[in-house]
């Protein structure tokens, strides 16, 4: 790992982005001050800084003090983008200078949450493993098709280090703790926090409809796993049924004991689960969002979507506040920037990445 060969204190720099999450935050930083508890020495050390070094608000209202990051990164080993429910820094060219710029000191760069977006956004990603959180996946691996995107907790390659959020940021302290010293330390640290399971990059992250999909019978899960890699063509429920090694009346049987449903309306949820995503998370023509989910039309999109959410797809987007990428040319003239997904916040004119 990159912190092999590095002397006592490892240092980590958290750059916190407007509305960052609290839980990732601290669950990145307890863990750390744990450990130099228990081993009795400052072995990890960690500084919050900003891109001005102003303070930070985050989406708890809670104000934070921070140094400039230029400053903060002075003897750090990595730095991490801490992000939330919205990442609308209003200059994005500065966030990714400073990624590039550490990364080419040879730092590591992390994120903590959403805050895979901006290292995305820097190209520092491409070709390498990463999360984010399960409610952005579907957006995020649209509009990053050169990184290898997974729907772990955490995932750690080489400089990289990512994960998806709350208390997934523990885990993934909890496992450098491990690498660096002892599993028995990083047990001891987890047993301070209750911390009963020390989950590792293998484990996937339970969001949405897939919450409940580790419980079910392995061919229910094999299932519902062709299911997620075959949203935009759906396969008919004779193939699930035979990909299972069953009978289309035994998996009937089985979606209906276990979910409460036929498979092909848990396959359909998934689909509209998905466009509901994307709607939220991108700026993509609903048309695109219709095909990439398997329907033909829109308005056959926007019948299921209203019996499963009560609105149209083109009220959820107005409502959640996103705008078009076609109407949107640069930070400028979208008044709350806060409000618009990643992908729109940070505008359709961003660097080349480098």
């Amino acid at each position: 790992m990159f912190y092999d060969s590095v002397a006592e204190p490892l240092t980590f720099s958290f750059l916190l982005i407007e509305n960052l999450s609290m839980m990732s935050l601290s669950s990145a930083i307890e863990p750390l001050r744990s450990a130099n508890r228990l081993i009795g020495r400052e072995a990890f050390r960690w500084r919050l800084c900003s891109i001005d070094g102003e303070p930070v608000t985050a989406s708890n209202g809670i104000r934070l003090d921070a140094a400039p990051v230029d400053q903060a990164l002075d003897g750090s080993h990595a730095i991490f983008v801490c992000g939330g429910m919205r990442i609308a820094p209003m200059d994005v060219k500065r966030y990714l200078a400073v990624l590039r710029g550490a990364a080419r000191r040879g730092i590591a760069v992390g994120s903590l949450s959403t805050g895979s977006y901006l290292l995305a956004w820097a190209g520092l990603l491409d070709g390498y493993r990463c999360t984010i959180h399960w409610e952005n996946g579907a957006a995020f691996e649209e509009d990053f098709p050169k990184v290898i995107a997974t729907g772990k907790i955490y995932e750690i390659d080489r400089d990289r280090l990512t994960c998806s959020g709350g208390t997934a940021a523990m885990d993934m302290m909890l496992h450098v703790i491990a690498d660096r010293y002892d599993p028995d330390l990083a047990q001891r640290v987890a047993n301070q926090f209750h911390h009963e399971r020390i989950r590792d990059a293998n484990d996937e992250q339970r969001g949405g409809r897939l919450r409940r999909v580790g419980s079910l019978p392995a061919s229910l899960q094999r299932t519902v796993h062709t299911m997620q890699q075959n949203l935009e063509s759906p396969a008919s429920v004779g193939e699930l049924a035979k990909a299972a090694g069953l009978s289309p009346r035994q998996l009937e049987r089985l979606f209906n004991q276990h979910l409460g449903m036929t498979p092909a309306r848990y396959y359909l949820s998934l689909r509209v689960d998905r466009a509901r995503e994307l709607l939220i998370y991108t700026s993509q023509p609903i048309l695109e969002i219709a095909v990439a989910v398997g329907f033909a039309s829109t308005s056959h999109l926007g019948q299921w979507f209203k019996r499963i959410y009560g609105m149209r797809p083109s009220e959820l987007r107005e409502r959640a506040g996103r705008r078009q990428l076609g109407q949107v040319s640069g930070l400028g003239q979208v008044k709350d920037v806060a409000s618009l997904s990643p992908a729109v916040a940070f505008g359709t004119d961003l660097p080349t990445k480098q």
